[in-house]
């Protein structure tokens, strides 16, 4: 795999979530991958929403989802800041996409990201020089 590769929440949720044995199976092997090649970027954004989520959505029990966020920040973290959230908003208006997808483009971005794993914008689009793919297509 070449460059770095940003992975959205969803992504970590489905590592976790044993209703989808062939999502999970996919997002396990794209999360080994990732960590052993030292390639993958997540965001303080995913980390707050992975706990959210994982806890309310999953039922995962807060100190266990708290030890999930510990083992997924040997991942490239980008911190969201006010020039983040500047960003994010425009790339929003001229992309016309959700300020939240927006936001994690632009994290994406700045930590140089060649492709953003989501399942959650369309597949094929390219916004800020990041790709975007569906890694369960």
């Amino acid at each position: 795999m070449n460059g770095k590769t940003f992975i959205d929440t969803n992504v970590l949720l489905y590592s976790v979530d044993g209703r989808d044995p062939r999502k999970q199976r996919r997002a396990r092997e794209v999360l080994r991958t990732l960590l052993s090649e030292s390639g993958g970027v997540i965001s303080t954004q995913v980390l707050q929403e992975f706990y959210v989520a994982a806890t309310r959505k999953l039922g995962i029990e807060p100190l266990v989802a708290k030890s999930l966020l510990e083992s997924f920040s040997a991942l490239e973290v980008v911190t969201v800041d006010m020039d983040l959230i500047r960003d994010a908003i425009d790339c929003g208006i001229l992309n016309q996409i959700s300020f939240w997808d927006a936001l994690i483009v632009v994290n994406a971005a700045k930590a140089r990201c060649n492709r953003l794993w989501t399942e959650d914008m369309n597949a094929g689009q390219t916004i800020r020089g990041v790709l975007i793919e569906n890694p369960f297509d």
